[in-house]
C-alpha cells in the first residue's frame, strides 16, 4: 500500500494570491499543513533551498523521500482541483 501524498503550502498571512488558494483547499476540503515563512524561518529556508526564491505562494507535494514544489497559485488550484475534486 502507498504512503498518501502529503501537502504542504508555504504562504504567508495578507498574501493575495496565498488566499485564492487557501479558499480552494477549504472549499475542495483538502489537509494541507500550513508553513508561514514569514513567522516561520525553518520553513523560509527550506523554500529556497527547493526553489531557490521567497515567493509564495508554493505547494509542496511529498511522497515518500521524494518532493515536488510547485509554484503559482493558479496552478496549485489547478492541480488541487484535478486531484481532489468531488465526482
Amino acid at each position: 500500500m502507498t504512503e498518501p501524498r502529503k501537502l504542504t503550502l508555504y504562504q504567508f498571512r495578507g498574501c493575495p494570491f496565498c488566499s485564492m488558494v487557501e479558499r480552494a483547499i477549504e472549499r475542495l476540503g483538502v489537509e494541507v499543513e500550513m508553513r508561514d515563512i514569514l513567522r516561520d524561518s525553518e520553513a523560509m529556508q527550506a523554500l529556497v533551498e527547493a526553489t531557490g526564491r521567497r515567493t509564495v505562494p508554493v505547494l509542496q507535494i511529498a511522497e515518500g523521500e521524494d518532493a515536488q514544489w510547485m509554484p503559482e497559485s493558479r496552478d496549485i488550484i489547478a492541480w488541487l482541483e484535478r486531484e481532489h475534486a468531488v465526482a
